[in-house]
């Protein structure tokens, strides 16, 4: 058996650590929960341990994480925001306190115990009692101003009685379960995408440059520590800090305890652990603490973090109940993922009663059978899964789960693609994938249409027969009166909005019809560069891969899509109803404005008059295209304030660089 070298091992693991990392800090959107990342740094820590020899910088050794982006001005820390040290085991968090207890063996120690809050580290600073700035962890020594979005968060409070001259206090911005469950079921009627835990879109919302967007989304904060502060002798203890924090009305930790000795720090972390499921803010474990500033700084740090504090991580609460059945849930595509359906549990705070079995493949490695007693874990406290079957309660009559004989059960025509786990519909007038057809088309990123969410539609297919998109146009006012609660107005303003669309751009028609694998940005490129449904259908493969963005993947479902007589007809449909199949950007921009007519651009930085989006409809309606990478094929690069590295690599590459004002100076003109 081949045995890794500790050169390869050390590059395997770097190379994950920097992309979970990437994913985790600066994306919000994280593949794996937080025990298994802490495994692959463990394991990591320990080889550069044996191995210093494998280390050639600092940068390689992971202590904090980065969460800098581009497009935010970075502000420097006066005290640094280090991470703490992790534990999952009770012996190791025991050998913590009595390493603590024998060095103040000859003077009264105390620890603090407090929830572990699963949110987005923030530093917030105030200057004579005024909110000042508000600043992201970044990398532990400089983070990225967020002062704009912090300041929506209605319970922070902007002014402080008999404040000090100068301090920053540091908390966790987090999204409550409710709020995160508001948004995404607006996303599910308009057949978006949902967002996978609170976390991640707490961690999204700070750093929308969309100022309009931020608003419509509700924040939270606690605060439970101070960085730096004016005058130095303020506070003397943790827990002084806490004290001082709720006079100053802050929102503060909901449990706070001060233990004696290891055993009673201990004991609180239980209670938390079981009281932690009722509090308003996400938690994932406690953070235990020297209680003593002076004791502290006695301590003193390590590279990576202080010797004084510690964090105990909770494992992800898991309990067994029996899958009673597996659904089936259809996308917009065709794609079909099953579901397992469980008898209701309440598990970390909420009752259970779903959870995602990923695709076929997954059910058969991990042996799932409907009357199965399976293990279940939410995963970041919010997303359920099926961990584990456990045979010993397996019925004796069990039958090995058949997906297609499943499928076939339920009279769902469909097929698994040849590359891929993924089951696909293929019965042309499936009613579920009608649904999501119609959905998809109506959303805001494609043909926009109001009012038309999923209980309409559920009506129209099922009342009136809609086949695809294009049949939504041969409906009346009359129609929409047979729809359950409909009355005259909201009649008419769903026609009105329908008939609204047929004047909708070329790429928004492009992406409603559900071409699988393109998106909004893929539909913008190919209006540009084809001009019209005929032509873009007439394209060859060859025709499609030469254009920037588009691969062979894509261009394979955009010549079978076309290729389907089915489609041909809606096409038809669309044409006889009064929509154009042809673009109307070419006839609207101006000779002027034609400097950037099939010119890429890239966008970064932050601009005081506009967002970005604004910034790339200005692009668009001109005739040029928004990538979002630095390349020899960029052919401008609108920098705003705090351009970062693709400033520099554009001026390597000897790109034309426009700044805010000569960029309105150009589509103005």
């Amino acid at each position: 058996m081949y045995m890794a070298s500790p050169k390869e091992t050390f590059d395997r693991l770097k190379a994950s650590l920097q992309y979970h990392d990437e994913l985790y800090y600066k994306k919000a959107s994280p593949e794996i929960d937080d025990s298994t990342y802490d495994r692959l740094k463990k394991e990591f820590e320990t080889l550069t341990e044996k191995h210093p020899e494998l280390v050639t910088s600092q940068s390689e050794l992971f202590s904090v994480g980065d969460d800098r982006t581009e497009g935010f001005i970075t502000v420097p820390h006066k005290v640094p925001m280090l991470s703490l040290d992790n534990t999952y085991s009770k012996e190791a968090f025991i050998a913590f306190g009595k390493r603590l207890e024998k060095a103040f063996s000859d003077s009264t120690l105390q620890m603090t115990v407090e929830p572990k809050i699963d949110g987005v580290a923030v530093n917030i600073t105030y200057k004579n009692g005024q909110f000042m700035r508000a600043v992201t962890r970044g990398n532990g020594t400089e983070g990225d101003d967020i002062t704009q979005n912090v300041s929506l968060i209605s319970e922070l409070p902007k002014q402080l009685i008999n404040a000090p001259s100068y301090i920053e206090v540091r908390g966790e911005i987090y999204m409550r379960h409710d709020e995160f469950e508001r948004i995404n079921k607006q996303r599910i009627s308009k057949n978006l995408e949902t967002f996978k835990n609170p976390r991640n879109l707490a961690a999204g919302t700070i750093k929308l440059l969309d100022f309009e967007e931020a608003k419509r989304r509700r924040l939270n904060i606690v605060v439970y520590s101070v960085g730096y502060y004016e005058p130095s002798h303020l506070f003397h203890s943790q827990s002084s800090v806490q004290l001082k924090l709720k006079d100053w009305n802050f929102p503060v930790l909901e449990k706070f305890w001060i233990a004696d000795d290891t055993e009673q720090a201990w004991t609180h972390i239980e209670t938390l652990d079981t009281l932690r499921h009722n509090f308003a803010y996400p938690t994932d474990g406690a953070v235990i603490k020297v209680n003593d500033f002076t004791q502290q700084k006695e301590l003193g740090f390590t590279a990576k973090a202080p010797k004084f504090a510690i964090a105990y991580k909770f494992e992800a609460e898991q309990l067994e109940t029996v899958l009673k059945d597996i659904h089936m849930q259809i996308g917009r595509t065709g794609a079909i993922t099953p579901v397992a359906i469980l008898e209701p549990i309440q598990l970390a705070g909420t009752t259970v009663s779903r959870a995602t079995l990923h695709n076929e493949d997954e059910i058969i490695r991990k042996d799932i059978r409907i009357g199965d007693t399976v293990l279940v874990q939410k995963a970041g406290e919010i997303i359920p899964q099926v961990l584990s079957v456990n045979y010993s309660k397996r019925p004796s009559d069990s039958k090995a789960f058949d997906f297609s004989e499943h499928l076939k059960s339920l009279n769902i025509e469909a097929q698994r693609d040849d590359s891929g786990a993924t089951w696909r519909i293929t019965a042309i007038d499936d009613p579920i994938q009608r649904q999501r057809a119609l959905l998809h088309f109506g959303s805001r990123s494609a043909m926009d249409i109001e009012n038309l969410g999923i209980a309409i539609v559920e009506q129209l297919v099922k009342n009136f027969n809609v086949i695809n998109p294009s049949d939504l146009y041969s409906l009346t006012i009359e129609d929409f009166l047979k729809l359950d609660k409909f009355k005259e107005k909201s009649a008419n303003n769903l026609y009105t909005s329908i008939q609204a669309s047929k004047s909708r751009e070329l790429w928004r028609l492009i992406h409603g019809i559900g071409i699988p694998n393109v998106g909004k940005q893929a539909a913008k490129d190919l209006e540009k560069v084809f001009q019209s449904l005929d032509k873009l259908g007439q394209a060859s493969f060859s025709d499609l891969t030469q254009i920037d963005g588009i691969g062979s993947t894509m261009a394979e479902s955009i010549r079978a899509w076309f290729g389907k007589p089915e489609n041909q007809s809606m096409l038809q449909k669309f044409k006889a109803y009064g929509l154009s199949l042809e673009s109307e950007s070419t006839a609207k921009v101006s000779m002027k404005q034609s400097v950037l007519m099939q010119k890429t651009v890239v966008i970064t930085g932050k601009f005081a008059s506009m967002t970005r989006e604004a910034a790339s409809d200005l692009i668009e309606h001109a005739g040029g295209r928004v990538s979002s990478s630095v390349s020899s094929k960029t052919d401008f690069l609108l920098a705003g304030e705090a351009a970062g590295s693709k400033l520099s690599k554009a001026q390597s590459l000897g790109i034309t660089i426009l700044d805010e004002s000569d960029f309105l100076k150009l589509v103005e003109s």
